[in-house]
């Protein structure tokens, strides 16, 4: 699943976040959609690594260390490395601690799960974001967006159909945790970056990812073989630019523009799954996920409309 990225304004806490660029919303669809391709390949590489019998905290180290290289890169061009100091260290580490979980839990999903189905699952993120701002931040929930809400979530019961043959119980369970994770992380971008502009989140999340993953080594990583340790390396290069294809489709053109091609990446896993692992969508997951995905938007639309008042 993406990890979720704030949104680039041209200026954040007093720090320039990228270079402005002209407006346009055909390259940034496009930008998107690739964005979710490589997103799609991402998800697949995690699952035949964890099919190898590397570890999911192994894959993460590898995810996040590669990433630097593209992240380092954007960031070197676009606002200079100076944008890397920083005032709010505990936010941070709160910030990537919780985008961490999410991205184990998704990993372990992906593992255990179809890759539509691990996919589908993700995008009920935005549902479980409402609930958690609601709590959390104390920000008032319109009665629209509880329904819409709840018929998110309906989309997702659909999805979660039992399916002993792939440890649906167990893979769904870290599915949904996955989502929570990815909810919980909106949630702390949306505080931090008040402050903090987008590439400082971004290099320090995967700088907390590389350090957790290395961490790890003790506890029972293996040794890949050399098409394994392309295919990590590659998870890194892939995941690092599938990143900043994000960001860059955003300041490219408004998010109500090309956030809704984020459900694309439910037709690359598909074809990604058929072609590896001959994986047909069950109609529950599809149906599901058209319920999620016309519920997201919706509460995007809205959350749109409300900012812009």
């Amino acid at each position: 699943m993406p990890e979720p990225l704030p949104d680039p304004a041209p200026t954040a806490g007093g720090y320039a976040v990228a270079h402005p660029v002209d407006q346009n919303p055909g390259l940034g669809i496009l930008l998107r959609i690739l964005a979710m391709a490589l997103m799609a390949v991402l998800a697949a590489i995690v699952k035949v690594c964890a099919e190898r019998g590397v570890p999911v905290l192994e894959i993460i180290f590898f995810r996040n260390a590669f990433a630097f290289i593209p992240v380092l890169i954007y960031i070197w061009r676009t606002t200079g490395l100076g944008v890397l100091r920083t005032r709010r260290p505990g936010a941070h580490l709160t910030r990537s601690a919780v985008g961490l979980t999410g991205m184990i839990c998704g990993f372990t999903a992906v593992s255990l799960l179809p890759l539509t189905q691990s996919t589908a699952i993700s995008f009920s993120a935005p549902l479980f974001m409402v609930a958690l701002s609601a709590l959390i931040l104390k920000e008032p929930v319109s009665l629209h967006r509880w329904v819409a809400v709840a018929i998110g979530f309906a989309g997702v019961l659909i999805m979660v159909h039992p399916d002993p043959r792939q440890f649906a119980g167990v893979g769904v369970l870290f599915a949904i945790a996955a989502a929570v994770g990815s909810a919980g992380a909106m949630i702390a971008i949306r505080e931090i970056s008040r402050t903090e502009p987008g590439p400082t989140i971004v290099f320090y999340f995967t700088l907390a990812g590389a350090v957790a993953g290395l961490a790890s080594l003790p506890f029972g990583w293996v040794l890949p073989g050399p098409e394994v340790l392309l295919l990590l390396i590659a998870s890194g290069l892939i995941g690092g630019t599938g990143q900043l294809l994000q960001t860059e489709a955003i300041r490219r053109a408004p998010v109500a523009v090309v956030a809704p091609f984020d459900y694309t990446q439910l037709v690359w896993a598909g074809v990604i799954g058929f072609l590896i692992w001959g994986e047909t969508p069950a109609m529950l997951t599809l149906i599901g996920a058209m319920v999620v995905a016309a519920s997201s938007t919706y509460i995007l639309w809205r959350e749109i409309g409300r900012s812009r008042s």
